[in-house]
């Protein structure tokens, strides 16, 4: 079946709903016709952004103010979902490091990891079993170009976009006959708007503007793309690249090309 068409009673679940792609999906799956429930840290800003929905669109929007990088944090809302009749689970919610793994900030890069891979996989366990009954349901993995490939410099994140990658394409294959589409989604640069020069990041200044692709195309293209149970989307020329890439190149060559890249925008 896929998919079903938005109820009363149906929410779709969008995590790091508080900006860039997140909030471009709450936007794009607002518009046909889903309730949501939009999750995030950032309390306030889901406030405004359901109100604006709501007004806009006129489906129902709940916000739930949580860190995911909090296991506490995430069985409470795991609990919630498990008993709540979820359409479609966007996981989008994610954070990056870059630089060397030693020099970095222990605690950030385990709650990268905590956020990355075991609140997506927590999440997924909580809505998967029902949508399995009901023999429904989307799930958008947001995985990224950079698990294709070892990428020094930025390892933790890459390492945990490959659990993504992989554990999206494996679970497609599980559920897929029972009605529920799983899509992966692995962007390369997504911005909203083009910064100001003086407000530019790093990234901003060395990628050149043509390979930004914008999170409301994105998030367009995504939930196409699940609706039409694809298995992979990947948006932009970048990440296209850094697919192929990953699939064919030698790693031993990769790696290090990749991570002289990387280690700039980690600031050396």
């Amino acid at each position: 079946m896929g998919i079903p068409s938005p109820t009363e009673s149906a929410r779709a679940v969008v995590t790091g709903a508080s900006s860039g792609i997140g909030m471009a999906l709450a936007w794009e799956l607002a518009a046909r016709g889903h309730s949501l429930i939009l999750v995030a840290r950032r309390g306030d800003i889901l406030e405004d952004l359901a109100a604006r929905i709501r007004d806009r669109h006129g489906v129902h929007a709940e916000v739930r103010a949580v860190d995911l990088s909090e296991p506490a944090a995430v069985e409470v809302l795991c609990a919630e979902l498990a008993d709540r009749e979820i359409s479609v689970l966007c996981n989008n919610a994610g954070i990056a490091t870059f630089g060397p793994v030693s020099e970095l900030d222990p605690e950030y890069e385990r709650a990268q990891v905590r956020l990355n891979v075991n609140a997506v996989h927590d999440l997924t366990l909580a809505v998967l079993p029902e949508m399995v009954h009901r023999g429904s349901g989307g799930i958008l993995m947001v995985g990224s170009a950079a698990g294709n490939m070892p990428i020094p410099h930025n390892a933790t994140y890459a390492a945990t976009k490959a659990f993504v990658n992989t554990f999206s394409e494996s679970l497609r294959g599980e559920v897929g006959a029972q009605g529920v589409h799983v899509t992966l989604l692995a962007p390369g640069p997504v911005r909203t708007t083009t910064p100001a020069p003086e407000d530019a990041s790093i990234v901003d200044r060395m990628v050149p503007d043509f390979l930004w692709h914008s999170s409301a195309k994105v998030a367009e293209m995504s939930v196409d793309a699940l609706e039409h149970n694809k298995m992979r989307v990947v948006p932009g020329t970048l990440s296209k690249a850094m697919s192929v890439a990953g699939g064919y190149s030698p790693r031993a060559v990769v790696a290090p090309i990749v991570g002289t890249f990387y280690r700039k925008l980690g600031g050396d």
